[in-house]
């Protein structure tokens, strides 16, 4: 289960960055992409939270 929460966080974090990199350059709201690109760090240290909330659990 919990190499299913890592894969899971990391392309949710790839996705944040490419969508912070949409937002920045096409659509030009500089502060949204920069904003978006904050959440790539934030996921993966919730999916590693996460990971060992589980691990203790069991």
């Amino acid at each position: 289960m919990s190499g299913q929460i890592s894969k899971i966080g990391f392309v949710a974090s790839m996705l944040s960055v490419v969508l912070s990199l949409y937002l920045y350059f096409i659509t030009e709201d500089q502060n949204l992409g920069i904003f978006v690109g904050l959440w790539a760090p934030t996921l993966i240290l919730a999916t590693k939270e996460i990971e060992e909330m589980l691990k203790n659990k069991s």
